[in-house]
């Protein structure tokens, strides 16, 4: 395992309480965060926000993306957005604002949320420009001004498409894929470095953007800018030629003291899902794992939340670390608050459902699933929903249909828990 020296000094009672959280030593934790392997992202304003550790060992966590669009915007619904996942089990949040007044937006999301915020930066560098067509007459300066403008506001991760670089779109070139480039980020950059015909600024000035890292503790999220955007572009040149990128900005960082996540694909089919993680999590020295998804069908819009929760599972049980929520409104608008509160509940299901595979996880995530057991055979009720992901839907459900006994009303006196534990006598 190679080491680091990781810039942000965490505080013993600050590693004692993730360590209890996540069921690890601190002296395993601290470790994992030396080697780069877990980061707890957090800003050197040091908000008063509730640590989030991420990577190897640790439970398996949710991000769920709020912001408005050109077509959309209200501040305030964003705002109950990010309070809605909070409610619903986010471990994260990202603000990918596109329309209104951008710093006002981030800056009130910062205020009103306890947990780790993130940003892509890149956005607010290109919407300064007037027209899309601008985003190609952004300077090495805008981009690294708006990083430095939102590490300053206390963002505590940013995405940045370092390893979209000219290599990696000679790769796009000459491949065959169908949907080119999904990633808006992606986009932005593979339209810069066409337009100038020179490097990616991100990739070529990296060593700044390390030094405005560092002086702001800011987790950099590598973004995969190549991910494929449906299931015919999964595994590609394209994808891998980045993935190789990211992993040796992975390690200059660490070398920095820098803590780095590193982003995943978002369209791949079951049977890839393993050989995509495994693969990219060994390319980037084991570095923490975020993935949008993955979406394993191409065919569900308006169910793109079930589609990556399936995904998610899958790539949780071979190692991803970090899963992005995908709400209803995936590929269809700008999701609804009940959209996020849907897309939320998922994926926590998915981050719980692959938790109860994880050797350093199964003990802790199984003993809930076993609470369940034990209060279903009591008939517990009030148990059961207190355990339960989204108590106030099961209890909605109940309670909508009641049962004459204390059973649920599909059997009623016919239960068969009842009756066997009657004939059992247990």
């Amino acid at each position: 395992m190679s080491t680091s020296s990781i810039a942000v000094k965490w505080e013993e009672k600050e590693l004692e309480k993730v360590s209890l959280t996540e069921g690890v030593s601190v002296e395993k934790l601290r470790r994992l965060l030396e080697a780069g392997r877990v980061v707890i992202p957090r800003n050197a304003a040091n908000r008063d926000i509730v640590l989030k550790a991420i990577g190897e060992a640790m439970s398996t966590k949710v991000n769920v993306n709020v912001g408005t669009s050109k077509d959309y915007v209200n501040p305030g619904e964003e705002v109950e957005k990010a309070k809605t996942a909070l409610k619903y089990g986010a471990d994260t949040i990202m603000d990918l604002s596109t329309g209104g007044d951008l710093d006002e937006i981030r800056r009130t999301i910062l205020k009103e949320v306890d947990l780790p915020v993130g940003t892509v930066p890149i956005y607010q560098a290109a919407l300064e420009k007037a027209g899309v067509r601008a985003v190609v007459d952004m300077s090495s300066d805008d981009l690294f001004n708006a990083v430095r403008k939102h590490a300053e506001d206390g963002i505590d991760f940013v995405t940045i498409h370092a390893g979209v670089n000219l290599n990696s779109l000679a790769r796009l070139r000459s491949s065959e894929r169908i949907l080119d480039v999904v990633s808006r980020g992606g986009a932005f950059l593979v339209a810069w470095m066409i337009h100038n015909e020179r490097e990616n600024p991100f990739y070529e000035e990296y060593d700044y953007l390390l030094e405005i890292a560092k002086e702001y503790e800011l987790t950099l999220s590598l973004g995969d800018g190549m991910r494929p955007g449906c299931i015919s572009d999964a595994s590609d040149r394209a994808k891998y030629m980045e993935v190789i990128t990211l992993g040796e900005l992975v390690k200059f960082a660490r070398e920095e003291g820098v803590q780095a996540i590193v982003e995943g694909p978002g369209h791949v089919p079951l049977d890839e899902i393993e050989a995509s993680v495994k693969t990219i999590k060994h390319i980037t020295d084991f570095a923490p794992l975020y993935l949008l998804g993955p979406i394993v069908t191409d065919i569900a819009p308006g169910y793109d939340h079930f589609v990556s929760a399936m995904g998610g599972a899958v790539a949780g049980m071979f190692g991803a670390d970090f899963l992005c929520m995908v709400s209803p409104s995936e590929h269809l608008a700008l999701p609804s608050v009940n959209d996020i509160k849907e897309g939320t509940i998922v994926t926590k299901i998915a981050a719980h459902v692959a938790d109860l595979v994880k050797d350093e996880q199964r003990e802790h995530a199984r003993r809930l699933d076993d609470e369940m057991a034990h209060a279903r055979k009591n008939l517990d009720w009030k148990r059961q929903f207190e355990i339960a992901i989204n108590g106030e839907e099961a209890r909605r459900i109940r309670n909508g249909r009641p049962s004459e006994s204390d059973a649920c009303s599909i059997c009623g006196d016919l239960c068969a828990i009842k009756m066997v534990k009657e004939f059992l006598k247990k």
